[in-house]
């Protein structure tokens, strides 16, 4: 596969759906999947099949019906889920198993109760099998970011040895630092044979905030598969939110010179899409697809925008898929905002009126959290009332 090239990995069906509140129905994960091969993903996680008869049918649906991107199953480093989701993905054009085997110390003496040289033995013999129904086996090593280096690198090798064609090393609980995370991507990369002739593959959860920051840094030291959530739903704090590695991608291409096949002005359509499919929409101050994310209220960043949106835009709204930026009005607002909106609702105020409404607009601002159109044209309309009956006591003095 080219090194230039950033492959977009999808696990909101999976992943994504694991969080409180963003379960969905058969057909709407079948709908958001679809959306999703628009989108240009390269790699859609459809599900974990073993873990319910529902989502081994999603799964399935998927397989069948979606085409573009590969479609993944999840599974445990278990036969009965490796035959479970080679059976899910069957009739995928392009079928991936997805095998995971934790590998830090805590999770194997406290979760999975095995040995180091035992979880070396099962990645191996599992790998192997999932390679005897797929070409397309990627290994996790789950909470590889806790993990011995050392054991790391041995855990890794066993997989590429026994057929692994993708290693993601996940940040399974959010504990790594960007300076962490690339180290982890290097040391895999410098001690691991066979390692430059596989994909490395991220997946890094929030709980520290640092999710799309940790995708980024092991982009450049080598990663080459993102997985990543619309909205960046997911675990606890979520995962990597794909919007937003996306869109750095393409506006600092400067420091990440590499393709990708995403379509972003389909970005902000997709998140809608979920947001109206799950509990919950993205955060109002959310990156790139956040209600606020083009909107701007502060007068010095009004007069800029309006006179070029670069100012204080750095990529348009369209370019993702927003319809237009909005201009917010309200208690930090400028004239220059103020005038542009009521030219939009018809009215040209002289300089002299338009000071004298600025004036009422930011007396109402400061008792008003929102300002209306219906605002303005009743400010308006009671400063016309206001001149009218000055002129008329006028004439009759």
């Amino acid at each position: 596969m080219p090194q230039d090239r950033v492959y977009f990995f999808d696990t909101t069906l999976r992943d994504g759906e694991q969080s409180p509140g963003c379960s969905m129905t058969h057909h709407e994960k079948l709908a958001l999947a679809h959306s999703l091969a628009d989108l240009g993903v390269d790699i859609l996680e459809a599900g974990f099949a073993i873990a319910s008869d529902g989502d081994f049918a999603a799964i399935s649906a998927i397989a069948q019906e979606v085409r573009g991107p590969k479609v993944a199953s999840l599974a445990r480093a278990r036969q009965e889920d490796i035959e479970r989701a080679a059976k899910a993905v069957e009739k995928a054009a392009r079928p991936r198993i997805h095998v995971f085997l934790a590998s830090s110390d805590i999770h194997l003496e406290y979760k999975l109760k095995i040995t180091r040289d035992e979880a070396l033995e099962q990645a191996a013999k599992m790998v192997a099998l999932a390679k005897t129904y797929a070409d397309d086996v990627e290994f996790s090593p789950e909470d590889s970011t806790r993990t011995d280096p050392e054991f790391l690198c041995q855990f890794v090798g066993a997989a590429i040895s026994a057929g692994a064609t993708t290693i993601n090393l996940p940040d399974t609980v959010g504990y790594a630092t960007p300076e962490d995370y690339a180290g982890m991507f290097r040391n895999i990369l410098e001690k691991v044979p066979g390692a430059d002739r596989v994909i490395l593959s991220t997946h890094c959860h929030d709980d520290l905030g640092l999710a799309v920051a940790n995708t980024l840094a092991a982009i450049r030291a080598g990663a080459r598969q993102v997985e990543c959530t619309i909205n960046g739903i997911g675990e606890r704090a979520g995962n990597a939110a794909l919007e937003e590695i996306g869109a750095a991608l393409k506006v600092r291409a400067d420091v990440y010179p590499y393709e990708c096949g995403l379509k972003l002005e389909k970005l902000y359509p997709v998140s809608q899409q979920l947001a109206g499919t799950i509990s919950f929409g993205a955060a109002p101050n959310k990156a790139v697809v956040g209600a606020n994310a083009f909107a701007h209220e502060a007068g010095i960043h009004q007069h800029g925008v309006l006179s070029n949106p670069l100012t204080y835009e750095i990529m348009t709204p369209v370019s993702v898929g927003v319809p237009a930026n909005r201009m917010v009005l309200g208690k930090h607002s400028g004239r220059t905002a103020l005038r542009s909106r009521l030219h939009e609702l018809g009215y040209r105020l002289s300089a002299a009126d338009l000071d004298i409404a600025y004036r009422a607009f930011t007396e109402l601002a400061d008792r008003k959290k929102a300002i209306y159109d219906q605002d303005l044209i009743n400010l308006v309309a009671h400063h016309q009332r206001h001149e009218d009956l000055i002129s008329t006591e006028r004439a009759l003095s």
